[in-house]
């Protein structure tokens, strides 16, 4: 059985609080004075601060009789130094809760403002190595209300945040437990004024994610299930999204697809975000393109070792040819679909240092995921195939 999900307004509790439906937005006053706020911090990029969904995020906010402040420093790819600003921001306002409004970036930049307004200790010593988390203090812990505007990167439903660090010129994943944001509001509306090229890079990057989860060696069926269902949704809906901007039902599932996909990457992730972040990181390239470009490259490299689970997988998908190859081809065909370039060269990454990435690839922690194991040379010739 499937829902209309137009029609459709729904609360679930996995992995935390969810309000799904249109026009769920009307609701985040209420959400608000239920998590015992009265000055809530609302967080996003600075591309979408005088648009409709941060502007009605506001309206309800302060029509609810709340005092809203607003922080739009975030870029593209957040820095630490955008959430050291934010943490700045929400003390000097009094701030007593976090709206993390936007796409990734945004949802990224505010979980990690609102871990980090209790911290005394550096943000990179929560990077996701070890038990670097416990060093935390979940003491004072500051709510976190995440409204999603794209379908991309799930992190509405996720446990860290990716910062790059600027001195280092490497983007680093900033983990805890309590990061997850305790409530998350999807409401289709608010992304149909998403470009189609952007509507296409982030959905890509959902796929990614559900993709490498599939495709990862551990063991959590849960996990490989939940990656399953995204893949069957973002086949569907993916081309009608990004085709018809204005179609509810598309973007419905798209939301919901997403968001499956943060909670399946949890099983692994492999080589396209080991080679995605350094790359993001140098050139600060749009992560979701990155993982478009790099995707069947990465596949072509791991099917030696899954091609029984990408045979499955094309069962799955209903695809005419259901074997690795015709999984890589469904790719192919859908990138084209969604008029996204084919190489790095095509977003403009010429001048790569391949060993330099390679190198960092290789310590990213999410080449532990890979189905094959990485090494500089490996990554390489990815990389190479992928330059165009």
């Amino acid at each position: 059985m499937s829902f209309d999900t137009k029609a459709v307004s729904s609360n679930w509790s996995f992995p935390t609080a969810v309000r799904f439906g249109n026009g769920r937005i009307s609701e985040l006053d209420a959400v608000v004075r239920e998590l015992g706020s009265k000055r809530p911090l609302v967080v996003t990029d600075n591309g979408l601060k005088d648009l409709y969904p941060v502007q009605r995020t506001l309206e309800v906010l302060r029509a609810g009789g709340l005092e809203a402040g607003l922080f739009h420093s975030v870029k593209p790819n957040p820095t630490g130094t955008n959430v050291s600003d934010g943490v700045d921001a929400f003390r000097s306002g009094g701030h007593d809760l976090v709206v993390a409004i936007g796409g990734g970036s945004a949802l990224d930049a505010a979980k990690a403002i609102a871990l980090m307004a209790t911290q005394t200790l550096p943000m990179w010593d929560l990077e996701d190595i070890g038990d670097n988390w416990k060093r935390a203090d979940i003491s004072r812990l500051v709510s976190v209300i995440a409204i999603p505007t794209t379908a991309g990167t799930g992190s509405e439903l996720g446990r860290s945040s990716v910062i790059t660090h600027e001195a280092d010129k490497r983007k680093v994943i900033v983990f805890h437990p309590k990061m997850m944001p305790n409530v998350v509001i999807m409401d289709p509306e608010l992304t149909t004024g998403l470009p189609a090229h952007i509507t296409a890079a982030t959905g890509m990057d959902a796929l990614s994610h559900a993709l490498e989860a599939f495709s990862a060696p551990s063991f959590h069926p849960m996990a490989e299930g939940v990656a399953l269902n995204a893949l069957r949704l973002i086949k569907t809906w993916l081309p009608v999204a990004t085709l018809e901007g204005d179609n509810l039902e598309a973007r419905g599932q798209m939301l919901i697809a997403s968001g499956m996909g943060c909670v399946a990457l949890q099983k692994g992730l492999g080589a396209i975000h080991a080679l995605a972040h350094p790359l993001g990181a140098l050139h600060d390239a749009h992560h979701g393109l990155l993982n478009a470009v790099l995707m069947p490259y990465v596949l072509e490299f791991n099917a030696p070792v899954i091609e029984d689970k990408l045979e499955l997988l094309g069962r799955f998908l209903d695809l005419s040819i259901p074997t690795a190859a015709g999984v890589i081809d469904w790719i192919l065909e859908l990138r084209e679909t969604l008029h996204v370039p084919s190489t790095l060269a095509g977003i403009g990454l010429v001048d790569i240092d391949m060993d330099k990435v390679a190198s960092m690839g290789v310590a990213d922690p999410c080449a532990g995921g890979n189905p094959i194991a990485l090494d500089q040379a490996g990554l390489k010739s990815i990389l190479a195939a992928a330059q165009g």
